[in-house]
């Protein structure tokens, strides 16, 4: 007979897994409501917490947790990778999960993790969500943040510094002459979409770039949202002379469109994307991007999950970018501002 989990118990409760953990290892920031339900649960399901289950911080099971926003995306790709090489060099596996840049998702992912008692998380967080991340931490599980972060949420995070990034890369659109510049912005429950939006949005006061809203095209970090946004964009009765996109997924919907619609980069109109991955430097023109160190940040914060295991004092960590200028840029075509 397969044994009853702690899932099963949540699961028949109607809680997470982190709520459910919370009631049966007697944690106070329980409601009575809750308490109830996953008492009756355990009960009805004949559940019995072993000593592992009671705590999730007794055992260590030098495992630990990896939640990035999307496994397709090659700058969360090479996160994930690089914390798994760290982890395993100081004799620790890692369990990765993908939230898909969804809540709901990234809930699943965070129940599990728990359910599979991780020693601690690096996680890439979707905004504050449903408050499962908050309910995660309540556990006291050893949490570090990547990429991203969460108003109001004090752990540690190694970050890189998106608004300069957005600052020299429209300054370098500026002393092109680039006047209308386009934008396919990131989702704004994410710290790093919210960022690179205001600065873009500061760009435009500082440089004088054209203020029509309809150049801002809201995106979602997917291939799909940088397809609509350049098919808006230029499809405007005045297109921008230059694009930037707020992440490589997005660039890579803009450059597909510009390809289908001939539009010669670099000439005809000027491309930055964001991340500076290796395909970019392969398509002709090589693309003008804003470049940051996913390896540098996924090697950071498994230093700094090890010290937060140790409870040694941790920093939190703000990486540089660096504009990286190719042949996708350059001035406007005379014909689109005379």
């Amino acid at each position: 007979m397969q044994s009853v989990t702690i899932r099963d118990v949540a699961a028949r409760a109607g809680v997470s897994v982190a709520t459910a953990s919370r009631v049966l290892s007697g944690h106070p920031a329980t409601s009575a409501d809750s308490r109830r339900r996953v008492d009756d649960a355990a009960r009805e399901l004949g559940f019995r917490p072993n000593a592992q289950a009671r705590s999730l911080r007794k055992t260590r099971t030098n495992t630990i947790g990896v939640l990035v926003s999307d496994v397709r995306n090659p700058f969360f790709a090479e996160i994930a990778h690089t914390v798994e090489q760290s982890a395993l060099a100081t004799g620790m596996a890692t369990l990765l999960c993908n939230a898909n840049e969804s809540t709901d998702q990234q809930d699943l992912c965070l129940d599990l993790l728990v359910s599979q008692r991780v020693d601690g998380m690096i996680v890439a967080p979707q905004g504050d969500g449903s408050g499962s991340l908050r309910e995660v931490l309540t556990l006291g599980m050893p949490v570090v943040f990547v990429d991203r972060t969460i108003d109001g949420v004090d752990v540690p995070s190694v970050t890189s510094d998106n608004r300069t990034g957005i600052a020299d890369a429209a300054r370098h659109l500026a002393e092109l002459g680039h006047r209308r510049v386009g934008y396919v912005a990131g989702p704004q429950e994410t710290s790093t979409g919210r960022e690179r939006l205001e600065a873009y949005r500061d760009a435009v006061a500082t440089h004088g770039f054209d203020p029509d809203p309809r150049l801002v095209h809201q995106g979602d970090f997917q291939v799909a949202s940088g397809v609509e946004g350049a098919e808006l964009l230029l499809g405007l009765d005045e297109p921008p002379t230059a694009i930037l996109a707020a992440d490589s997924l997005m660039t890579f919907g803009v450059l597909q469109v510009c390809q289908d619609r001939g539009v010669q980069i670099g000439s005809e109109l000027s491309l930055v994307g964001y991340d500076d991955i290796d395909a970019f430097r392969l398509v002709s023109p090589a693309l003008t991007v804003i470049a940051h160190d996913a390896a540098r940040m996924g090697s950071l914060a498994v230093e700094m999950i090890r010290d937060v295991l140790a409870d040694e004092p941790v920093t939190p960590a703000v990486l540089p970018t660096t504009l990286v200028v190719r042949g996708s840029t350059g001035s406007p075509d005379p014909r689109r501002t005379s």
